[in-house]
Parts: C-alpha cells; structure tokens; sequence
C-alpha cells in the first residue's frame, strides 16, 4: 500500500507539472502597470535649420526664427528671412515617471508646413510643454537623425521611407522633476493591461501569498488594490519590486484578430472549432481584349479602322464539402489548411464560421 500511495503521490505531482506548463503564465510587471505611474506627452512648435533649399519657408517659420535671434540679442527683419533652408516643425516626446532634472529623453520631429525633407537639418533650442501648454518640461534641440533620403532631378525621383520626420536621440532635457506619489501612499493599485476576472483573482491571490497576508484585492476584472503592509511603510520601492516579480496564470478570452487590409489572421490559443461543413469555391472572370484591323479595298473611297475584339471566359471553380473542427490550435489551423485557401479568402471563411455559431471565439476586425 506504502509503494502505491508513493506512486500515485508522484503521478500527481506529474500531472500537476504538465498542466502547470501548459497554461500560460507571465510576470505581473508585464501583465499590469502601476495606477499613478505612467508616462506624459509633451510638445512644442520649433524651427529646423541647415537644410539644403527643401524647407518651407512660411511666414511662420521666419516669425520663429526672429523670436530665436531675438534671444540672443540679434535683431533681424522677418522679411529678410526668405530662405527655403528653415522649416517649421512639430516637435513629440514622452516624459518618464520619476524623471529628474538632467536627464536625457529621445524626441520626434515632424514637418508641420510644405518643406520637401529634414534631411541634414538641426533643431533649434525648443520648448516643450504638457498638453495644457502650462508648464515646460524640457528644452530639446540637436541634429536629425532621418533614416532616409529622397532625390529628384531630370523628372525623375527616388525615396526611401519618409523624409518629413525624424528623430534626435536624447536630444530633450528634463528641466522639471516628474515625481509621482505613489511611494507615500498606504495603498496602491495595480491597473491589468487585459482586464479578466480570472486573471484580476489569481493576481490577487499570488500577492496575497507572497506578503502572507490579506493585503490584495481585486475590486474588479481590471484592478487589484493593495494595502502597504506594515513592515513595508516608508520601504514602499521594496514592495512594488516584490510584487512585480510574482509569476501569475494569465486568462483571456478565445479570440481570432483579422486584418482585411494585409490579408494577416492572428488566433489566440484558446480558440476552438465545432464540427462544421465549408464548401469555399471561387469565381473568376477573365476579360481578353484583341485588337483589330478592317482593310478597305483598294479605290473603295474606304478608311483603315481600328475593331476590338473581346472575348469574356467565365470559370466556376468546383470545391467539394471539407469537415472542419478542433479543439485545439494545432487541430484548428490542420482543418483550416485542408481548404488550401489564401489568407484572405480564410477571413471570409472564419466570419462565416463565427455566423454559423460553430466558432467558438471572438472575432476582431482591424
């Protein structure tokens, strides 16, 4: 009886390793954010310089360069300032959390009037303000960083990606501190990036065990609150180290994405298909156009005309019933390959699979 109990003791634990494989897992640092820590768009209007005759050259972009030599104690008449080297930009960026002053963040430059290309050109000290244009944030300036180029001449032209945007790499200073408060506060929040009950509970449950206490609690499918324990007040950073770390099941709902514009079919691992019957033949229309000449005879007082003639071939392509079904991914995609169709042709398929209520799955359109 001793030896039986330690072989069913070890088929257990057997059986509990492989479904413990099986299901997918993931870190909660992946899976969810910190409620409160998040980064911030900033902004500004600045002017490009040093391109090679493909700016703009608006009335704009010489009201900012003026305000720019103005700072520098250079007067200069908007009106001399014609040149198509300048353009009036955009210039993008992305604040961190806990950002200190000093620090170094990438910005995007994009052209905002009718300049041709970026190319070469450098972005003169700007601003950048939050959203409300209240407060600045950071000071960005530097050369671009295009990763294309465009030519023209001739009447011909060549280009590569797009010319009108680039990038400075750490070309923003921070100038004020974006310090969030969540690390005096006696409880947190954790945000799912996927809200599910299931995933919301089981998050819940592995904090719980980790800080051996009641501390964790979903209060809905995409949020847990977190009371800060007492031996973690004041050591809030520990805490939030801790808890990102945990390993949890991760739960989502069987889902098929689809996009009608690339033809891409994407299909989660929990979808399934009921036995079902699909016949998908196709109809092609082939148009050929041949064009002729009528002759008239010699002395006929005739003219020489152009006769088209077009031939229209119309083929029905015959395609037998397939029985299709699974109740795995893998037995999923062997059915739907049966049918031996385009990527495209598959969308249609899956939709009218969906309708026919034998999908048992979401269906997403892009």
């Amino acid at each position: 009886m001793r030896a039986l109990h330690i072989l069913l003791m070890v088929a257990l634990m057997a059986s509990l390793q492989v479904c413990t494989g099986e299901a997918e897992a993931g870190r909660i640092k992946d899976i969810a954010r910190w409620e409160g820590v998040e980064s911030n768009p900033i902004v500004g209007i600045g002017v490009v310089v040093g391109l090679q005759g493909t700016g703009d050259g608006g009335e704009a972009t010489r009201e900012l360069l003026k305000n720019a030599m103005a700072s520098l104690e250079v007067e200069v008449d908007p009106k001399d300032l014609k040149s198509k080297n300048a353009a009036l930009v955009t210039v993008t960026s992305s604040l961190p959390p806990f950002a200190r002053t000093g620090n170094r963040i990438d910005v995007t430059v994009s052209s905002l009037g009718d300049a041709r290309a970026l190319t070469g050109g450098t972005l003169l000290a700007t601003a950048l303000r939050d959203v409300e244009g209240r407060a600045v944030w950071a000071m960005a300036q530097g050369p671009l960083a295009i990763g294309g180029f465009a030519a023209a001449g001739g009447g011909g032209a060549r280009q590569k990606n797009h010319t009108t945007t680039g990038r400075v790499p750490g070309g923003a200073k921070v100038v004020r501190e974006l310090a969030p408060e969540i690390l005096e506060r006696n409880q947190l929040r954790l945000a799912l990036r996927e809200a599910d009950f299931r995933t919301a509970v089981s998050v819940a449950r592995s904090i719980n065990g980790e800080i051996l206490g009641d501390f964790a609690q979903a209060v809905d499918p995409g949020t847990i609150d977190v009371l800060v324990p007492p031996q973690y007040q004041g050591r809030v950073p520990e805490l939030v180290a801790r808890v990102e770390g945990l390993i949890v099941q991760v739960d989502s709902p069987a889902r098929v994405v689809v996009n009608e514009r690339t033809g891409t079919v994407v299909m989660g691992a929990e979808v399934r298909i009921a036995p079902v019957a699909v016949a998908h033949g196709g109809l092609s229309i082939e148009v050929d156009t041949q064009v002729g000449v009528s002759q008239p005879g010699a002395f006929s007082g005739g003219e020489t005309v152009v006769v088209p003639q077009t031939n229209i071939n119309v083929e029905e392509e015959k395609v037998p019933l397939q029985e299709l079904g699974g109740a795995s991914i893998g037995e999923v995609v062997g059915s739907l390959n049966q049918l031996g169709v385009a990527p495209r042709d598959l969308i249609s398929i899956l939709q009218a699979i969906r309708a026919a209520g034998a999908l048992d799955a979401e269906v997403e359109v892009l």
